[in-house]
């Protein structure tokens, strides 16, 4: 072979192991090149893709054609961050793009396609994931600091009057002791939000959490769903407690209950191993592995795009009688094992991912007959 073919060969297989998408189109927007990650993009071998028209896969107002567009008016590079490439043919990507001019031939342009990592997701979820976490635990200590102790007061303030009171005086000092106990029964509900709590982590085996959460649920709230469960058998145990674990996994399951339509409702529950999933988080110095995925996919209409930045914020809903602290309570149950919580969501998908460490080579396993607290 000619040394010219050895060169083009090997720009070939250095191209076809990129994991970015790299395109070449003509003046018409024409895909003349399309690499081994642009095939899997566009699912499509480069033979049927050669000569089809760009917006036969991508809708013709995207950002991507103006970028196009820029790049032959003059422009050397034209970037774009976090666009949406979306269609029926493709399905939905965010990407970074970037746009050169291809100096050979003029009107070719050179595409390619950074998609968004899970790591990206990660990153830019956790800040919301932490700073929900930071919310609920202040909002606990504001309760039990700033309305507990003048409930005291009031409380024995009313016991005082109650002494010399008429017996309709007394009956409403009564009332007033009783509501302050009703209220700070209230308050002390919310010490699970509370900072350090004193969680018993042991290794525990994650598929008989999930299996508690699917009896529990399908026997309950989600009598209408079907469940479809997709497990790795061969995934180590996790550092955890199982009853917080099974609360935060039941809130995510009922909010997927109460999303999917009466009929035909789905909820999938999955785990897998996710090898290098590696997250620097804030109270560490160094990357914490976290390589055990638990997962709750949904087939309702999705979250709102106007809450999902805020989502696992305290009293955040969409629901008219929702509280807004199921979601928050997972974050701070999720963040008490050293884990993070991120999602998806589009029309017919939502999926909530939850990714923890592996339990310590050098701990007990957990006992048998662990019951969730009702």
């Amino acid at each position: 072979m000619a040394p010219g073919g050895r060169r083009d060969g090997f720009a070939e297989s250095v191209l076809n192991a990129l994991a970015s998408t790299v395109i070449v189109v003509n003046a018409d927007n024409r895909i003349e090149y399309v690499n081994g990650a642009g095939e899997s993009l566009f699912r499509s071998g480069r033979d049927h893709l050669r000569g089809q028209s760009l917006s036969t896969f991508i809708p013709g107002d995207n950002p991507l054609f103006r970028a196009l567009d820029q790049v032959r008016g003059g422009s050397t590079r034209v970037s774009e961050y976090e666009v949406a490439l979306e269609s029926p043919r493709i399905g939905r990507h965010l990407v970074n793009l970037h746009a050169v001019p291809r100096q050979e031939t003029e009107g070719h342009v050179v595409l390619t396609l950074h998609e968004r990592s899970m790591a990206d997701q990660l990153d830019r979820q956790l800040a919301q994931h932490r700073s929900a976490v930071r919310s609920v635990s202040g909002m606990a200590s504001l309760l039990a600091h700033e309305v507990k102790n003048p409930l005291s007061g009031i409380r024995g303030a009313a016991q005082l009057l109650e002494l010399d009171a008429d017996p309709d005086a007394r009956r409403l000092c009564r009332l007033i002791c009783d509501e302050a106990d009703r209220i700070v029964a209230l308050v002390d509900q919310m010490d699970v939000f509370s900072e350090n709590p004193a969680l018993e982590r042991r290794p525990i085996n994650v598929h008989e959490v999930l299996e508690r959460v699917r009896e529990v649920s399908a026997n309950g709230f989600a009598r209408h769903v079907r469940f479809v469960e997709a497990y790795d058998p061969s995934l180590p145990p996790l550092y955890g407690h199982f009853d917080s674990l099974v609360q935060a996994l039941l809130n995510l399951a009922k909010n997927a209950a109460e999303a999917v339509p009466e009929e035909g409702g789905k909820i999938i529950l999955k785990t897998a191993y996710r090898h290098g999933v590696r997250l620097a988080l804030p109270s560490r110095r160094k990357h914490v592995h976290m390589p055990l995925m638990i997962s709750v996919q949904d087939n309702g209409p999705g979250i709102p795009e106007d809450i999902q930045a805020h989502l696992f914020e305290a009293f955040v809903t969409s629901k008219p009688k929702g509280t807004g602290l199921g979601l928050a309570l997972v974050a701070k149950i999720i963040d008490d094992h050293g884990g993070v919580v991120e999602f998806d969501s589009r029309p017919g998908r939502t999926t909530f991912r939850i990714m923890l460490p592996m339990a310590p080579e050098d701990t007990a396993p957990a006992p048998a007959g662990q019951e969730v607290a009702q």
